[in-house]
């Protein structure tokens, strides 16, 4: 057994491809693009749903349907046992405060606190608690309040005029 099998077999990550260094290295010549062609070529990059000029699968099928995600609101839910964590229950627990020390994303519009177990009081402000951390946080001695979400989006504008 060589040294460099030896060292294959010590080291965890195998080593780089060194192309383009001889055909001794068995990557010589052509340097594992093949011949001509754009592959070839220094600076080419294939996409990822490059079929070689066929129409792409992506293409081909058929976009049907209504998909919700982009409209959908961005919820995020937080355990009771974190904020047990991170508070002592001095002060109210809003979603501003939670966003400030990163413990909900900033991109999520509502929170949730989850959970049905707390041994702090705490006073909490989220948009939604589930009924056992609800029952949880009061049961401690703690406060809950439901901070309002915004209002749904009126499709036909017409209709809601009328309606006043």
């Amino acid at each position: 057994m060589n040294l460099t099998a030896v060292n294959q077999e010590i080291t965890k990550n195998k080593g780089k491809k060194r192309v383009g260094r001889g055909n001794g290295s068995g990557y010589g010549k052509t340097a594992a693009r093949g011949m001509n062609g754009q592959g070839s070529r220094a600076g080419f990059s294939l996409s990822a749903g490059f079929e070689g000029g066929q129409m792409p699968l992506v293409r081909r099928v058929p976009k049907r349907g209504f998909n919700n995600k982009r409209f959908a609101d961005v919820v995020q839910s937080v355990t009771l046992t974190t904020l047990a964590e991170a508070f002592d229950g001095k002060e109210a627990i809003t979603p501003d405060l939670l966003k400030q020390l990163r413990i909900v994303d900033r991109a999520a519009e509502y929170v949730k606190i989850i959970g049905n177990q707390i041994d702090k009081a705490l006073t909490v402000k989220a948009h939604a608690f589930s009924k056992g951390a609800q029952a949880a946080i009061e049961k401690a001695g703690g406060s809950v309040e439901v901070l309002p979400r915004k209002k749904p989006v009126v499709k036909n504008k017409m209709k809601q005029k009328k309606a006043e």
